[in-house]
């Protein structure tokens, strides 16, 4: 007969290499992890001006440590604060933004991303906001006039596949914004508004909305008028710094 004690000591040794096992796998496998989390977040980033990667490669042509490497050599992450002022010239990917974004708006922090293009630059801002069933997100990225859209990625949590989850599965959806302003002939703030039945001809400020998802639509459009109205100080004092 196995006596208690036997059972007891059989249990304590077998638990004890169980948590040695896992702990062991973890240390193992949490830089590799690391390292996938940080690549999602810079490639994401990057997304925004594909059209201005090197070597007219798509973002999905980079390779993981192209990527890396590029965000690494072209860009840099600043922090601003709510009234535009630079708190901190590198940092900024190290920010949750999904986290900071709950914050009280004349109390958060936020990342800008200034990628260095041969060509010019650009100034990558990211967003948050609420799309049909819960958050959307994504960058937009501006030129050197801070005014014209050069490119814009988005993502979401749990929209309607065919629908709103459109915003990022159809790559014509973001194609829209290239060449969109932000501010009007007057120098007046307006954003970019997704409009249901589609934009007019010409208009620098709208692109079509997605047929049936009338609320990501919305969603988008607030998101895009929130997210640029905090960082507008920002960039109204780049836009003075440059005059």
């Amino acid at each position: 007969m196995v006596s208690n004690s036997y059972i007891l000591t059989f249990t304590f040794i077998l638990t004890a290499v169980v948590a040695l096992s896992l702990t062991v796998l973890r240390q193992a496998t949490e830089p590799m992890a690391e390292k996938n989390e940080e690549l999602f977040k810079k490639k994401a980033i990057l997304a925004a001006v594909k059209d201005y990667l090197p070597g007219g490669k798509s973002i999905d042509e980079l390779s993981g440590d192209e990527i890396l490497s590029l965000f690494d050599e072209q860009v840099q992450d600043l922090i601003v604060d709510a009234a535009g002022k630079v708190v901190a010239e590198d940092g900024g990917e190290n920010i949750e933004v999904a986290k900071v974004w709950k914050e009280a708006p004349e109390k958060r922090q936020l990342p800008v991303y200034i990628y260095k293009h041969p060509e010019h630059t650009c100034y990558i801002f990211p967003m948050r906001g609420k799309g049909l069933w819960d958050d959307i997100w994504g960058n937009i990225a501006l030129g050197p006039d801070l005014n014209e859209v050069v490119g814009v990625a988005f993502d979401h949590k749990a929209e309607t596949p065919g629908l709103g989850a459109e915003i990022k599965d159809n790559p014509k959806f973001a194609e829209q914004f290239a060449g969109k302003k932000i501010f009007d002939e007057q120098g007046q703030f307006v954003s970019i508004v997704l409009k249901k039945g589609g934009a007019a001809p010409g208009d620098e400020h709208a692109v079509d909305a997605i047929t049936g998802a009338t609320l990501t639509s919305d969603g988008v459009t607030a998101m895009l008028k929130d997210a640029l109205s905090w960082y507008l100080p920002y960039i109204e004092s780049v836009k003075a710094g440059k005059k």
